[in-house]
């Protein structure tokens, strides 16, 4: 096995034991916060603007990496912020206080992403950019499907949410054991992508294309804590059984990833407007059907999340020099975080004015994503 391939089966452990951890934490906060007192509004809040912070905090992690080359140090710091907020969740004694340690998980996550993102960018030169971060993805949402599978049996088994929260520690502690050993193996990951002749200045403007229709996907996507909050207060389905579709949606994102990153290397951006196209009829599902609707609007959300994760990160990698692949990461991040925050609240204020009314913005915004891709498409094939 080459040492690149290696290198990113590492990180993918990594993130897998991560997702463990917050992922499994994620697939309760809503019913969680529900249970401390908090609205709809402030779930979406919590959800939305915790996303905005760790988006937020990338363009700047991302300009340090690159400035100073300490990718490493950053991506341990994230890890550490990002892991040990969730079984803090437990010790939470009102919703204030979950609001916060949600953001502070999420700040932690953004910290350490784009670093993390540059140092597999390198490695997934060799073997395609879209495989490379597939596979990474893949690994990445085993956890997300084990975790969510952990609380459930915490919680089928008598345990309340904060027992939930806590057995999270383990995969945590797992996930920065196996960081350092990836630290000790390739301390130097930069060295992992063979040097070329691309001239990436001929992407400008295909790339600014490209962040109209992140924007858009962004703006129409629904966090799942908010999908969660429905599904538990309109009865849809049992409290308990929210982070079985939590998983459902992670195994299919999965999936997603693997297919949509290795196709992408070949086809481009007509896979990850097929994905929209698929994945856009996951909101009147969800919102508007009922327990067998919501378990295909979890499958349908997935498979947007999976392409998302892959082909939208392996793009910035052909996008970017490897000498700004930290800062382009960080940039591409901000802007769609902002995106997202935006469409959280929009989404959240709709929720308790009309559902139907929630369903019609994004199935819109997505169309618009659809149209934007298509028309990148066709840019990318006349260059």
């Amino acid at each position: 096995m080459r040492k690149s391939t290696v290198f990113i089966v590492i990180l993918g452990i990594v993130s897998l034991f991560a997702d463990m951890t917050y992922e499994g934490g994620r697939g309760i906060t809503g019913p969680f916060l529900a249970f401390l007192g908090a609205s709809a509004f402030m779930v979406g809040f919590a959800a939305g603007f915790g996303e905005l912070s760790g988006y937020l905090v990338r363009f700047l992690s991302g300009y340090i990496s690159d400035r100073t080359g300490r990718y490493w140090l950053i991506t341990f710091a994230g890890y550490l912020i990002n892991l040990l907020a969730v079984p803090l969740l437990a010790f939470a004694g009102n919703w204030q206080v979950a609001v916060l340690l949600i953001i502070l998980e999420r700040l932690g996550k953004g910290l350490r992403t784009p670093p993390r993102d540059a140092m597999l960018s390198y490695a997934s030169y060799d073997m395609g950019h879209g495989a490379g971060f597939g596979l990474h993805e893949a690994l990445d949402q085993i956890g997300a499907v084990a975790g969510p599978l952990m609380v459930f049996i915490v919680l089928a088994s008598g345990g309340g949410y904060r027992e939930g929260f806590l057995v999270l520690l383990a995969p945590a502690t797992i996930a920065i054991a196996v960081l350092v050993t990836g630290y000790l193996m390739f301390p130097r990951p930069s060295e992992l992508e063979a040097s070329g002749e691309i001239d990436y200045r001929d992407f400008r403007g295909a790339y600014w294309l490209y962040l109209a229709s992140v924007c858009f996907v962004a703006l129409g996507y629904a966090d799942f804590p908010l999908i969660g909050y429905h599904l538990g207060v309109r009865s849809v389905l049992d409290p308990s059984n929210i982070p079985i579709i939590y998983a459902l949606a992670m195994l299919t994102d999965a999936l997603s990833a693997l297919v949509s990153g290795r196709y992408f290397d070949r086809y481009g951006f007509r896979v990850m407007a097929l994905a929209v196209l698929v994945s856009m009829f996951y909101a009147p599902l969800s919102f508007l059907g009922g327990s067998w609707a919501a378990v295909m609007g979890a499958v349908l959300w997935g498979v947007g999340m999976g392409a998302q994760e892959s082909v939208m990160r392996a793009a910035v990698s052909a996008f970017s020099s490897p000498e700004r692949r930290g800062s382009a990461y960080g940039t591409f991040n901000t802007i769609f975080g902002v995106a997202w925050f935006s469409g959280s609240l929009i989404m959240s204020y709709l929720y308790g004015l009309s559902v139907p009314g929630l369903v019609a913005f994004s199935i819109i915004t997505q169309s618009a994503a659809l149209v934007i891709l298509l028309g990148l498409e066709g840019f990318r094939s006349a260059g």
